[in-house]
């Protein structure tokens, strides 16, 4: 299990839910793994399961909706590991997802970038010299189906992520010549954290697990094994979208 052995990777909201199994996953391949989030308990949880089961972690406290705690992050990991090969762009604050169209509000929709895309793109930012230098650097980018089928009630979270996807397809053309793929996920997984689920509406009738299901696909798109694989959206969804929808 040695995939990402000599690697470094950041993965941005990893003290919950898919970033958490993400950031144990990669951990367990040979990565050494930054984890960032808000709080410090938080972080320090994850690098103590991920250190307790053999791996190498730091943990980072960062704010993503923060430019100045996105710089600091990375020159933290730099300093620490020297080197970043792998940035998975997960952490997203989800507390003001919702909201109708002919309501939304201005100050709603910009938190949903600031967290988002303009988070992601300063994250990006941050990490390109290092994952130039790599010579095979990943970008890891997290949409969502909301923007694709446009799901009712999640206008500024959709309009986020599709600009998530937006950002994606242009960095991957851009840094291809860097040697760095650029991919989206578009995943559907119960991170919930509550009883009250919403009953699955996918082709496979279930909700996805955030390490079983969602995980690997992060793995393999941080992996040699995706080399050719650049601007794409993948999507473990349990067949919530179809290819000829996309």
């Amino acid at each position: 299990m040695d995939r990402l052995t000599g690697k470094v990777a950041i993965v941005t909201g990893a003290a919950r839910g898919i970033g958490r199994a993400s950031a144990k996953l990669l951990a367990s391949e040979g990565a050494k793994v930054a984890v960032l989030s808000r709080t410090a308990e938080s972080v320090d949880k994850v690098v103590a399961d991920i250190k307790a089961s053999g791996g190498t972690a730091i943990g980072v406290v960062c704010d993503i909706a923060d430019p100045e705690q996105i710089k600091a992050s990375a020159q933290e990991v730099v300093a620490t590991f020297g080197q970043i090969d792998i940035l998975v762009n997960n952490a997203f604050d989800g507390s003001v997802a919702l909201s109708p169209i002919a309501d939304l509000s201005v100050e709603q929709l910009q938190r949903n970038f600031d967290t988002g895309p303009i988070a992601y793109l300063r994250m990006m930012q941050a990490c390109y010299p290092y994952l130039k230098a790599s010579t095979q650097g990943r970008v890891i980018n997290f949409g969502s189906m909301a923007g694709v089928v446009g799901m009712p009630d999640y206008g500024p979270y959709a309009m986020a992520k599709e600009a998530v996807r937006a950002l994606t397809r242009v960095s991957a053309r851009e840094w291809a010549a860097d040697a760095i793929t650029v991919n989206n996920v578009l995943p559907v997984a119960n991170t919930w954290g509550t009883d009250e689920v919403p009953p699955p509406i996918n082709a496979l009738a279930r909700h996805g697990s955030p390490e079983d299901d969602i995980a690997p696909v992060v793995l393999f798109l941080a992996s040699k094994d995706s080399q050719f694989i650049t601007g794409a959206s993948l999507t473990p969804d349990g067949g919530s979208i179809i290819d000829a929808a996309r």
